[in-house]
């Protein structure tokens, strides 16, 4: 008998968190209440699914600021619109920066689905950046060599040109 009184007291003493029902115990008629899980509800939860929620939208966030300034700048090449390359270039940094220190200290949301997804559009962006950056870096280096040449030309008399010197003048 001690043991029956024994366990509807640690029965008794439970936390009701769900749904009550009682049950018969198999010795007399004592009632005893049971705790039975809510079928309908979803699982507590227990914060880390949110602080791994706060993680992925941080690491996307960062992404998604890098891949406006990557794309703002090629707009602007593109378009032919007058950029100031320092800015981009401290504004690309500094996103870059805020990226790779995201992802070293979240390596675990690598596999994510979302974030794979945001880094391949980035990498595009990247990749389509660097192609028109690489064109209109060779046409500035070819407008300069233009104007160099032409400089030389017009401070040259002809008295030290290649041509004199091979016509032996």
């Amino acid at each position: 008998m001690q043991a029956n009184e024994g366990a509807a007291a640690l029965v008794m003493e439970q936390p009701e968190v769900g749904t009550e029902a009682t049950v018969e115990a198999t010795q007399g008629a004592v009632m005893l209440p049971v705790h039975l899980p809510d079928a309908g509800g979803e699982v507590a939860p227990d914060g880390t699914d949110a602080a791994r929620s706060d993680e992925v939208w941080g690491l996307l966030a960062s992404i998604r600021r890098l891949e406006s300034i990557i794309e703002e700048e090629t707009v602007a090449l593109a378009t032919g619109k007058k950029i100031d390359f320092d800015d981009f270039s401290a504004r690309k940094s500094r996103s870059m920066l805020e990226f790779v220190r995201l992802m070293r200290a979240r390596m675990h949301l690598g596999a994510e689905a979302e974030i794979t997804a945001e880094i391949q559009r980035l990498r595009q962006k990247l990749e389509r950046n660097r192609a028109i950056l690489e064109m209109h870096y060779d046409a500035v280096r070819e407008v300069a060599s233009i104007i160099v040449r032409a400089v030389k030309e017009a401070e040259s008399d002809g008295t030290y040109s290649g041509r004199a010197v091979q016509d032996g003048r």
